[in-house]
């Protein structure tokens, strides 16, 4: 653990709490939302027409919410400060016919969504949780937080090169969930989803469910310096997110407006309308300054001094795969937020973004580490290089060090949230 910080075990302990809460997009929108009317936002919809006033607002769309706080004395070209995260993780969704099975055996049909470390959902013992939507037009969220699932591998008898060929997994067949014994029947799951949420099966027209893992965040290690939880590839960054931007609004004076962005569907290439391509945001941001009486020269004025951080978690060096890393960049757990860099542009950040990220680390009395690909790996990549583009504003791509990125559970340093959040709410701040 570093001498100079010890976690904040309150802000660790309510990141725990609300990965746990929120197994789906759907849901941690919903705990963001509670979270932010709690520090005194409201929600505003997007089909009615948005005053002038001041103070904290939000706006929701599936899996995605914008929130803003416009400070007393904000003209209508005050710049924008952005926390740009994402809500969704691969996992296993449902597919649309999901009742499936053989030999005796009940199973459920998957779709698998983003880039999913496969072998990490086997033998876990998995719940459903989404939304489910009503002849109405009316959504209810599913969380059904017990054992329910299951995706068995196949045992070492049966398969005697395992350990020294490697596990292959076949997507199509292997990666099917039991959950009970029997013949399948049409309807089966739908009736069962419809009775957890307290709703007639008939009234349910569209679902969008997927599959979680059911065990709790925990620390981890010797000392507890470590978290081990799913989900942390993007929550983590939201869960940060919604504590800076509900500090920064206590600030006296704000020479900013403080956006927190959350889009749904980065894990497979945010184009979709609440996705970081898509129209959300900048519909958002403008509206804000149109309503305000601003005009086009201010919103693009405005524009013009905005600066987004996207943060999202990046790779902590592997003590038993260094060699795939930079060898001069070996970002630690607990040694602060990650700087990311790729001049190809698959992370935004250039030399003055840089400058103002350290200026905000610098302010938060908060250490941060750099990353960068090793040159012979092809290097990921986030909203960051979409927001910049689509919207011609500055972009830094950051993000909390982790281990074991898109598996079904992940690994962080304990203090590294808490880091994070401080240089998140220093950079609100200005």
């Amino acid at each position: 653990m570093s001498s100079a910080h010890r976690f904040d075990r309150g802000h660790t302990d309510d990141l725990m709490t609300f990965l746990a809460a929120s197994p789906s997009p759907y849901h941690a929108v919903a705990n963001t939302a509670e979270r932010l009317e709690k520090a005194g936002f409201r929600q505003v919809a997007e089909t009615d027409a948005w005053d002038a006033s001041t103070g904290g607002k939000y706006v929701t769309r599936g899996g995605a919410i914008i929130a803003w706080y416009v400070p007393e004395g904000a003209t209508t070209a005050t710049p924008f400060r952005i926390i740009g995260a994402h809500t969704d993780s691969p996992n296993l969704r449902v597919k649309p016919l999901p009742d499936t099975g053989s030999h005796g055996w009940r199973q459920i049909a998957v779709e698998l969504y983003g880039g999913t470390l496969l072998n990490t959902w086997l033998d876990r013992d998995l719940g459903l949780s989404g939304r489910i939507t009503l002849r109405d037009g009316s959504h209810h969220l599913v969380n059904v937080d017990r054992p329910l699932l299951r995706v068995p591998q196949l045992a070492v008898h049966l398969d005697r090169s395992v350990n020294s060929d490697g596990l292959k997994l076949d997507k199509q067949r292997h990666m099917t969930p039991i959950w009970g014994l029997g013949d399948p029947h049409e309807g089966d799951l739908i009736r069962f989803v419809a009775e957890e949420a307290g709703v007639a099966a008939g009234d349910v027209t569209g679902w969008d469910l997927m599959v979680h893992s059911v065990e709790a965040p925990a620390y981890l290690g010797r000392d507890q310096e470590l978290l081990a939880g799913p989900r942390m590839d993007n929550l983590l960054s939201v869960h940060a997110g919604i504590a800076a931007l509900t500090a920064a609004c206590a600030s006296a004076s704000l020479p900013y407006i403080p956006v927190l962005a959350a889009f749904d569907h980065e894990e497979n290439g945010s184009q979709s309308d609440t996705g970081a391509e898509g129209p959300l945001l900048g519909n958002v941001l403008e509206r804000s300054v149109f309503a305000r009486g601003g005009s086009f020269e201010d919103k693009s004025r405005a524009f013009a001094g905005t600066v987004c951080l996207s943060s999202d978690t990046g790779h902590a060096v592997h003590p038993n795969y260094s060699e795939r890393h930079d060898p001069g960049h070996h970002p630690m757990p607990n040694g602060g937020p990650i700087l990311k860099v790729n001049v190809n542009q698959r992370y935004a950040t250039d030399g003055s973004g840089r400058a103002v990220f350290a200026a905000a680390a610098e302010r938060a009395g908060v250490p941060w580490q750099h990353f960068v690909s090793n040159n012979a790996m092809p290097c990921g990549t986030t909203i960051g290089p979409i927001t910049a583009a689509r919207h011609g504003i500055t972009t830094v791509d950051i993000g909390v060090a982790i281990l074991s990125m898109h598996s079904a559970r992940e690994l962080c340093g304990a203090d590294d949230p808490h880091l994070l959040a401080s240089a998140l709410t220093a950079f609100l701040e200005g």
